[in-house]
């Protein structure tokens, strides 16, 4: 399903004017960060930051192997 958006000037800048129905969709709300992923095609909007999941991965990957001694750095 496609949505339709607005670009619209804000001030001295251009925005984007996203579907109330999306904001909900994606529980997003005024004041919150929205994250854009080049494509090939396009932008892809997302509303978790990319970056920071790959970082919570390659920390359960550590946590895992280091198990042990996080253990006794914790006592």
């Amino acid at each position: 399903m496609s949505v339709v958006m607005k670009i619209r000037k804000v001030g001295g800048s251009l925005g984007v004017i996203i579907p109330k129905e999306e904001l909900n969709r994606m529980n997003l709300k005024e004041g919150d960060e929205l994250f854009g992923l080049p494509e090939d095609d396009g932008l892809r909007l997302q509303a978790r930051d990319p970056l920071f999941e790959r970082k919570i991965k390659a920390f359960e990957n550590t946590r895992r192997q280091f198990r042990n001694a996080l253990r006794e750095l914790a006592k």
